[in-house]
C-alpha cells in the first residue's frame, strides 16, 4: 500500500526526521489561509500517488498566498487524475539535494539502503546511466542497522563531519525505523535537503507498507484514491487481485506464472488484455463475484485460464457456470480449466454449452480471433 507524501512526512516526524512545515487543504480558500500561515512563499503538492509529479506539473511554487490560491484551484481542478487534497509547505532554501532511500533486497533476505550525493528528480536516470553514484548498503534485519553501516552511507552522501554530518547520521538511523516500524516495502527521501546553515530536511517522502501487514498497521486504509479505476477498488475491498488495461479481453486467470503466460500469448497473437483478475488461490470459489468486475469493462471476450490442483478445476467450472446464468453476459466465454478433477469440470462446461479447451494457446488463439469479429 502506497502512502500519500503527507502521510509518509507524518510517519518521518514522529521519528524525529525534520520535515518542512506544512497544511493539508481540500480547497482553494484553505490554501490561502495555509500559505499565510507559512509566511506566503510556499509549495503547492498534489497528493496523488503517482511518481515524476515535478515533471508532470503537480508540484507548484508559489510567490503569496494569492497565487497559491489560484495554483490550488488549477490543481484540483486537473482532469487526467483525481486529485483532492493538496499539502502546501514552506519553501525550504537549499543548497543541494541528496537521495536516500530503503527497501528490501529480495535475494540477499536483508534490507538495501541506498543512498547518493546526486538527489532530485532525475535520480531515475542517475540509476540508469551512473549506477556507480549510488551507494548500496545491506542490513541484516536480525542483527539491525549498525554503527560503521551509518556512517558508510553518511559518506556515501557526502556529509561526513560536523554538524550536517550527526544530523544526516540520525535521519538515516531513524528512516531506518520507520521502515521497520511500518512494515515497508519502500522508504525514501528524495530529496533529501541540505541547507545553506547545513540543516538536512526531507523535501519529500515516500512510504509503502507491504499489504499483508496492515492489519497491524493502524490508522491506514485503501480509498479510491489508490486505484486507478473504480473496479480496481471494489475488487480490492473484496480481497481480489484486479489490474485495468485498456483493451478487449477480460482475463480470469489463477496463478502469476500463468497468468504472464497468457498475457505474452495475447500480445503474440496481437490481442490485447482488458483487465488481468486472480481466479486462483482463496477466490476459485468466488466465480461470480470475479465474473461481475470483469464485466464491468467493455470487453469483447471474457478469457478464463486456470490450472488448479488445490484450487479444484470441477469447484471453478461449476462457478464459472452459475455465475454465467445468474449474469447472462453478453460476450463469449472462453475456457480452458485444467487441474484437479479435470473429468468433472468438462462435462460441467459442455453441459451448459461452452467448449471446454485444453491448450492454452489455442484458448488465446480463439479469444483474439473473436476480438477481431472472425472464427477461431
Amino acid at each position: 500500500m502506497k502512502l500519500f507524501e503527507y502521510q509518509a512526512k507524518e510517519a518521518f516526524a514522529a521519528a524525529g526526521i525534520p520535515v518542512p512545515k506544512s497544511r493539508l487543504v481540500t480547497d482553494p480558500a484553505q490554501a490561502r489561509a495555509a500559505a499565510d500561515e507559512l509566511g506566503g512563499h510556499c509549495v503547492v503538492k498534489a497528493q496523488v500517488l503517482t511518481g515524476g509529479r515535478g515533471k508532470a506539473g503537480l508540484i507548484k511554487l508559489a510567490g503569496s498566498a494569492a497565487e497559491a490560491e489560484a495554483l490550488s484551484a488549477s490543481l484540483l481542478g486537473e482532469t487526467r487524475q483525481i486529485i483532492t487534497r493538496l499539502l502546501i509547505e514552506e519553501a525550504v532554501d537549499f543548497k543541494r539535494e541528496v537521495y536516500l532511500s530503503i527497501t528490501v533486497d529480495a535475494v540477499a533476505g536483508k534490507a538495501l539502503i541506498m543512498a547518493s550525493a546526486d538527489g532530485g528528480v532525475d535520480i531515475e536516470h542517475l540509476a540508469a546511466t551512473a549506477p556507480e553514484k549510488i551507494a548500496r548498503v545491506l542490513v541484516d534485519l536480525d542483527q539491525g542497522l549498525q554503527a560503521f553501516q551509518i556512517k558508510n552511507v553518511v559518506f556515501a552522501l557526502g556529509l561526513a563531519g560536523g554538524e550536517t554530518g550527526k544530523q544526516a547520521a540520525a535521519v538515516v538511523k531513524n528512516l531506518y525505523a520507520v521502515f521497520r516500524k511500518h512494515d515497508a516495502e519502500l522508504a525514501e527521501i528524495n530529496p533529501l535537503f541540505v541547507t545553506a546553515d547545513g540543516s538536512v530536511v526531507a523535501g519529500d517522502g515516500k512510504l509503502i507498507i507491504d499489504d499483508n501487514s496492515l492489519s497491524r498497521q493502524a490508522g491506514y486504509e485503501l480509498t479510491r484514491e489508490h486505484f486507478d479505476s473504480d473496479t480496481e477498488f471494489e475488487a480490492a475491498q473484496d480481497g481480489i487481485p484486479y489490474l485495468q488495461f485498456d483493451g478487449d479481453i477480460s482475463l480470469m486467470c489463477a496463478g502469476a506464472g500463468l497468468t504472464t503466460t497468457v498475457f505474452d500469448l495475447i500480445n503474440y497473437e496481437g490481442g490485447s488484455v482488458a483487465n488481468y483478475l486472480e481466479f486462483g488461490g482463496p477466490n476459485y470459489r468466488r466465480a461470480k463475484r470475479a465474473m461481475e468486475l470483469c464485466l464491468k469493462n467493455d470487453c469483447k471476450v471474457l478469457l478464463v485460464v486456470t490450472f488448479g490442483t488445490i484450487a479444484r478445476a470441477d469447484v471453478m467450472a461449476e462457478g464459472v457456470v452459475e455465475a454465467m446464468n445468474e449474469l447472462k453476459p453478453r460476450v463469449p466465454i472462453i475456457t480452458c480449466i485444467r487441474g484437479t478433477n479435470e473429468e468433472e469440470a468438462t462435462a460441467t462446461l459442455r453441459k451448459a454449452g461452452l467448449e471446454p479447451m485444453f491448450d492454452t494457446e489455442e484458448a488465446v488463439r480463439k479469444a483474439v480471433a473473436l476480438c477481431a469479429g472472425g472464427k477461431s
